[in-house]
This record gives C-alpha cells, sequence and structure tokens, in this order.
C-alpha cells in the first residue's frame, strides 16, 4: 500500500518553491537586514576575490536556499529528537565561529587560518548530519559549495589582512555579526 501524505507533500512542494524563490532579490523576505548585510559583504567578498560575479552570486544563492530550507523544516517540525541535538550543537559551533572571528578581527595578527578552517568544517559537517534525512544530494552539494568556498585559506587569509583590501567588508561583517549575537539570533 502507498503511503500518501498531503502534510509531507504540501512541505516538498514549500521547499521547492521557496528554494526557486531565493534570489538575490527576494532574500529580504526570508531573511532578516542584519543577514542580508552579511550576505552582501559576503558577496562582495566572493566577487573581488573569485574575479567571477557569477560564482559568487551562485555561492550566495546557495547559502540562501539552504538557509530557507532548514527553515521550512524547522517550521514544519521535521527534525527529531536527536537531530533538533545536532542543531544546537550548530547553533552552537556558529556562534563560537562568529565570536572567533569578531575576535581575530578586533585584534590585528591574531588571525589563526587553521582554527577558522576548523570552526568551518566543523559547522558544515554537523549541518550535513542534521539535513542528511531531509534534504537531496543536490542541497548536501550546495553546503559543501558554501563552506569549501569561504574555508579557502587564501581567501580567508585575505579578508583577515589588517592591511588588505577586504578590511572595510570585514568591518561590516563583525558588525552584523556582533548584532546576531547581542541579539541571541546565533
Amino acid at each position: 500500500m502507498e503511503a500518501f501524505s498531503s502534510k509531507d507533500m504540501a512541505m516538498k512542494v514549500q521547499k521547492k518553491v521557496l528554494s526557486s524563490m531565493a534570489t538575490k532579490n527576494s532574500v529580504q523576505m526570508f531573511i532578516d537586514d542584519t543577514t542580508s548585510e552579511i550576505l552582501d559583504e559576503l558577496y562582495r567578498i566572493s566577487k573581488e576575490y573569485s574575479g567571477n560575479k557569477t560564482e559568487a552570486q551562485k555561492v550566495i544563492k546557495d547559502l540562501v536556499k539552504i538557509a530557507v530550507k532548514i527553515g521550512v523544516l524547522f517550521k514544519n517540525n521535521r527534525f527529531s529528537t536527536e537531530e533538533l541535538g545536532v542543531a544546537q550543537d550548530f547553533k552552537r559551533k556558529l556562534h563560537q565561529g562568529a565570536m572567533t572571528a569578531i575576535s581575530f578581527y578586533e585584534v590585528d595578527f591574531t588571525f589563526d587560518n587553521a582554527v577558522m578552517e576548523e570552526l568551518l568544517t566543523s559547522c558544515r559537517d554537523l549541518l550535513l548530519k542534521l539535513v542528511n534525512n531531509h534534504l537531496t544530494p543536490k542541497s548536501h552539494n550546495r553546503i559543501n559549495h558554501v563552506f569549501n568556498h569561504y574555508s579557502n585559506p587564501e581567501l580567508l587569509t585575505k579578508l583577515y589582512d589588517p592591511n588588505g583590501p577586504f578590511k572595510p567588508n570585514l568591518t561590516k561583517i563583525c558588525k552584523g555579526l556582533n548584532k546576531l549575537v547581542e541579539d541571541g539570533t546565533i
């Protein structure tokens, strides 16, 4: 006997529709202003670093799609108790990453590439574990794409160069991260 659930079908459609709508212009509908400003700075960094506007747009679009899909899963109570534990671990690791990013920014010449890369890799692995039973391999590839892009050691080194071209971008990102930490968002 075939198991059919209109609720499951509705959630799949919702994920698909929101995923296809997740363009830079519609980010405001799903993501708060502070997060949107951080995403804009991440886009500018990616575009400048890679010299490729299309790639920069794709990495941000992938990030937004994943955030929206996870939001839909949470909204529809799709995560098991164990998965909610993984989500809490992810949130703690994300908070730790934000605090570390801010600390490296505030104290020149303290940036440690290995520490930041490990934090980003841990976040990626927890996120993949969280969505393993819920999202397609294509979404898993999107998660890998985003985290691999931003954990690139060369990109991170340029980003945290106190005299580098990304200092204004990093200032805005850390200001936004500080606000998200203060608000308890991360």
